[in-house]
């Protein structure tokens, strides 16, 4: 409501909702779109031109002429912006001063120097529309009189913020509990689920297979707990986590959000259960990562490393920045209710992992396992050298630590032989703290422990963070 104090502010979201519900409707004919994309590119390099010191220096040379000129192609030659340029040039990047926005945020800085990301309401307003649009359809699958659990770190972090706007713009209630921390910890959160009623949970997929450890350890069975679905975001989530996570709470599992607090929102759920891309707020690239130019299309996608360039001129708008991620899109249907390319994320670039001469991406490693590990409360990879080749020991934590099926490790076997070379074991045990640290760190220094190496230093923070949680 804060936009009633403002007449300014109050049009531009009243602008910025029928925009987004028009797209929504597919009531954006493709030139309109690229026509929007185009002037908005404009609008942000003059803002950034003007206003960052850091993009004062990159991009100095554009003046108004060439500005005004600009092209998708010509603006495909403009330099990167790199994760070290925002590390390095810390407040520099910003094109606005902390005290003309709203909220400070910052990275975590588990892995590196944390990097100011501070929102304005122009920020807010466009991304969290964006949100509202796309998840109002999947919330009304589900019923109504929602009350919504929002699991997530809120100290200089977005997600309390932005989900809990979304599900007020919804008209639901939300309750902000990060289980992790000692003022709420897993026991307590599981008694406001019961007590209030919880019928959907934003979260990462570990917070839910913890929380779900915790119940059973309570004499509690987790489908049994009313959650009709959860909002997964900040980890890697294929389809055989979404299928295993849902099975196991009796709920509809969604990978609902792409996002990072330096870049913020770049793909949301819509109604049919896929990330979709959302060309209103952001231009998309794909390069190849080792060359830097535009990656070749592929037979029905592209893939390649994600580029992006905000269009809307915000606190810290960023121009062809580099994410590190790899991903693929796909082209809408052309039936689809929501009008934009499906966005699959594949895991970061430098997670890419060599298996007996083939590089894996991390989700074809989870998507081939998982697809194959039904009735899994947790998982972690080992990957070992025996005899010149690679091999794969999947560690399983299981209710109760029953055996899978025979049937499902032997097909785990002959896909693992088939797809990589690798001979793979199967393994039993209660998986410590480690595999809960991915949104923090990444899902590879999560998930994988890699003996064909020593620890690097992902790893290391992992295994650190791991031992502080052990006690929690």
């Amino acid at each position: 409501m804060f936009t009633i104090f403002d007449d300014r502010l109050d049009a531009f979201a009243r602008r910025t909702l029928a925009d987004h519900r028009r797209f929504d409707a597919a009531g954006w004919p493709r030139e309109e779109l690229e026509a929007h994309q185009l002037t908005a590119l404009r609008e942000t390099l003059r803002h950034v031109t003007g206003n960052s010191p850091f993009y004062g220096e990159l991009l100095g040379h554009l003046d108004e002429s060439a500005i005004a000129g600009l092209t998708f192609d010509s603006f495909a030659e403009l330099p990167f912006t790199t994760k070290d340029d925002l590390r390095e040039r810390l407040l520099d990047m910003l094109s606005k001063p902390v005290h003309e926005g709203w909220v400070f945020y910052e990275t975590t800085g588990t892995t590196g120097r944390s990097t100011p990301c501070p929102r304005d309401h122009v920020d807010s307003l466009v991304n969290n529309t964006a949100l509202s649009v796309c998840y109002d359809h999947v919330f009304r699958a589900h019923g109504d009189r929602h009350v919504i659990g929002v699991m997530g770190p809120n100290e200089l972090h977005s997600t309390g913020d932005t989900f809990g706007d979304v599900c007020r713009n919804l008209g639901h209630a939300h309750a902000k509990m990060w289980p992790h921390s000692p003022v709420v910890g897993f026991r307590r959160a599981l008694e406001v689920i019961r007590e209030v009623s919880v019928t959907g949970v934003f979260c990462t997929p570990n917070v839910a297979m913890s929380l779900a450890k915790e119940a059973v350890r309570a004499g509690l069975e987790p489908a049994g707990l009313g959650i009709r679905f959860f909002m997964f975001t900040g980890e890697l989530a294929t389809p055989g986590l979404l299928r295993n996570i849902g099975e196991m709470w009796g709920a509809t599992a969604y990978n609902c959000l792409y996002a990072s607090q330096e870049a913020s929102v770049l793909g949301a759920t819509h109604g049919d259960g896929r990330l979709r891309t959302l060309p209103l707020n952001v231009y998309y690239e794909l390069i190849d990562p080792g060359t830097g130019r535009p990656a070749a299309p592929r037979d029905g996608f592209r893939q390649g490393e994600l580029v992006v360039t905000h269009l809307y001129q915000g606190s810290k708008p960023l121009v062809r920045y580099r994410t590190g991620d790899l991903v693929r899109l796909y082209p809408a249907a052309p039936a689809a209710g929501y009008p934009s390319d499906v966005l699959l994320p594949l895991g970061r670039v430098r997670d890419l992992i060599d298996l007996n001469g083939r590089r894996v991406t991390a989700y074809e490693l989870e998507s081939l396992i998982l697809s194959r590990l039904a009735g899994a409360m947790d998982y972690q990879l080992v990957i070992d050298r025996a005899d010149g080749t690679d091999t794969l020991t999947v560690e399983v934590e299981t209710r109760d630590g029953a055996p899978l099926p025979p049937a499902a490790v032997d097909d785990l076997a002959g896909a693992a032989h088939e797809a990589w070379g690798c001979p793979v074991e199967i393994g039993y045990r209660q998986l410590g703290g480690i595999t809960t640290t991915g949104a923090l760190v990444s899902w590879k220094a999560a998930r994988v422990h890699d003996r064909r190496r020593a620890p690097d230093e992902e790893r290391k923070v992992a295994l650190a963070m791991a031992g502080g949680r052990r006690g929690r």
